[in-house]
This record gives structure tokens, C-alpha cells and sequence, in this order.
């Protein structure tokens, strides 16, 4: 039970953290393993494109293809919905944070 609830709130955490990264600059998947994994999460592409994929749907995240060394890499880029919910997300986290001290 434990561990169910603690995937449930990292999922979130890595969406925000998506969310996040996507309003900086376009990211594309393996980049975005790479930061969650500098982070201390260990995210599989199995798991990761999923979500992005889920984002999308939902429309915070947009995608566009670019051939890259060949390659065909999907970038991800915020929508405008996508920064309204970044914002809601960040201000509920601060009055958490806040909160909790």
C-alpha cells in the first residue's frame, strides 16, 4: 500500500517536473530520463513516455518531430494550459512546503 501511494505522488512530481522543464526549453525523452535521474529518480522509457504521451493528450505538452544525426527525436514544448497548470501546481506546493515547517 505504501509503495502504491508513493508512486502515485513521485508520478506527480515528475509531471510537474516535466511541466517545468518543457516551459524552460523543448525536451525530448532520453534528456528528460537523464535530469529525472540527476534528481534521484530512476524512470524507465517505459514509464516516462506514457506520461509525456498523457500530457499531451491533455493538452499541456505539444510535440514536433526533428530528424536529429538521422534520427527522428519528438521534442515537447508547454502549452499555455500547460503554464496555468504549472503556476496552480507550483503555488500549491509552496503552501505545502509552508505548511509542513
Amino acid at each position: 500500500m505504501k509503495n502504491k501511494i508513493l508512486r502515485k505522488l513521485f508520478l506527480g512530481f515528475i509531471q510537474i517536473h516535466i511541466l517545468h522543464h518543457a516551459a524552460k526549453e523543448p525536451v525530448f525523452g532520453l534528456w528528460m530520463i537523464e535530469e529525472l535521474q540527476e534528481h534521484g529518480y530512476e524512470i524507465s522509457a517505459g514509464t516516462l513516455y506514457p506520461i509525456l504521451h498523457s500530457l499531451e493528450e491533455s493538452g499541456l505538452l505539444t510535440a514536433s518531430e526533428k530528424v536529429i544525426e538521422g534520427k527522428v527525436r519528438k521534442y515537447y514544448e508547454i502549452t499555455e494550459e500547460g503554464k496555468e497548470v504549472l503556476k496552480l501546481a507550483k503555488e500549491k506546493a509552496m503552501e505545502l512546503i509552508d505548511e509542513l515547517e
